[in-house]
């Protein structure tokens, strides 16, 4: 097996109101590359210690199968393992996890836009579990580049005045939401 780069995802999250979505989008139209529309329907495979998603870009008309090493809560690296899939066979791949009986989880329709701002990527979200939100994010090749990654970030988020949220607020919330859901998907509530 040949040695592939890592690809390591250093991000952070932030929640929101909608009078700041729309600021914020109102802003990084102005000052930002705009990256596009991004709205993904994706199904979350839970792990306690990673995440496994099948993610269909409606908007960019691919998917692919994501394995996050790590889980959100558990810190801000996310070294990522993707393998692109046609998007015809986006339903077969959720019926073939959901089969293996993984366990838990979730499916969510994320709308989506990305920009790229002074070297950080940026994605200003709205979903029904997260409701208005913005993921902050630099991909770096070696966790040694975490630092200067942090550093990029964290100048961003204050600059557009947004809090990033603690590893225990995102454990907490990230763990509410899918006891919310369970109980949901229990209730016929879907």
């Amino acid at each position: 097996m040949t040695q592939e780069q890592k690809n390591i995802e250093i991000e952070f999250r932030s929640r929101f109101d909608s009078k700041k979505h729309e600021e914020l989008k109102n802003l990084l139209n102005k000052k930002a590359e705009d990256l596009g529309e991004d709205d993904k329907d994706v199904y979350f495979f839970l792990f306690p210690d990673k995440l496994l998603k099948v993610v269909n870009n409606i908007s960019k008309k691919n998917a692919k199968i994501v394995l996050k090493l790590n889980k959100i809560g558990k810190g801000t690296n996310f070294e990522e393992i993707e393998v692109p899939i046609g998007q015809e066979y986006f339903e077969k791949a959720v019926k073939f996890f959901i089969a293996l009986k993984t366990g838990d989880y979730m499916h969510s329709f994320q709308k989506r836009h990305n920009y790229l701002y002074k070297d950080v990527e940026l994605a200003l979200k709205w979903s029904e579990i997260w409701g208005y939100h913005l993921e902050l994010e630099v991909v770096v090749n070696d966790i040694s580049q975490r630092v200067e990654a942090d550093k990029k970030i964290f100048a961003i988020a204050e600059e557009l005045g947004v809090k990033i949220m603690a590893d225990e607020e995102l454990q907490e919330f990230t763990e509410r939401a899918e006891f919310d859901y369970k109980n949901n998907q229990k209730n016929g509530n879907s």
